[in-house]
C-alpha cells in the first residue's frame, strides 16, 4: 500500500504541465474550502474550479475497475466508500459555488487539459474578470 501513489501521479502531472503551459496557475492539493478535509488535485480559487483526477481502481471506473479476487470484500467496500466520498465532495463543493471537474486516469491528457482550460477561461468572463489575471 505504501507504494501506492495517493498524488502527483503521471496523469495528473501531465495535466498538470499542459494547463501550466496554457497559462493558467492553480494550487496543487489543496483543500478548495478551509472546513472540507479533502483536497482536489488542481485547485483555481479565485474562479472556484476543483478538478480531480481519479485513478480507475480506487475510485470504480465503470469501465476498467475489476474486483478483485483476493479479499474481494474488503477493497470491494473500500472502493465503494470512495465513491460515495467523491458524490459527498462533489455535493458540498457545489452548494459552497464550486465548479468540479472530474477525470479518469485513463483519458486523453490532452482532452483533459483543453477542458480545464476553457472552463476556468469561461468561469473567469462569467464573473469578470479581467482576462490577463492569473487564477
Amino acid at each position: 500500500m505504501q507504494a501506492i501513489r495517493s498524488r502527483d501521479t503521471k496523469p495528473e502531472q501531465l495535466i498538470r504541465r499542459l494547463v501550466h503551459a496554457q497559462g493558467l496557475r492553480y494550487r496543487v492539493h489543496a483543500r478548495p474550502i478551509p472546513d472540507l478535509r479533502r483536497t482536489a488535485d488542481l485547485v483555481f480559487r479565485p474562479v472556484k474550479v476543483a478538478v480531480f483526477i481519479d485513478g480507475c481502481y480506487w475510485h470504480g471506473c465503470p469501465e476498467h475497475y475489476l474486483a478483485p479476487r483476493i479479499n474481494a470484500g474488503y477493497w470491494s467496500e473500500k472502493v465503494a466508500r470512495n465513491m460515495a466520498r467523491d458524490r459527498d465532495t462533489d455535493e458540498r463543493l457545489i452548494a459552497e459555488g464550486w465548479l468540479v471537474l472530474r477525470f479518469w486516469e485513463h483519458e486523453s491528457s490532452d482532452a483533459c487539459s483543453l477542458k480545464i482550460v476553457s472552463t476556468v477561461r469561461n468561469r473567469r468572463a462569467e464573473l469578470g474578470f479581467p482576462p490577463s489575471t492569473g487564477d
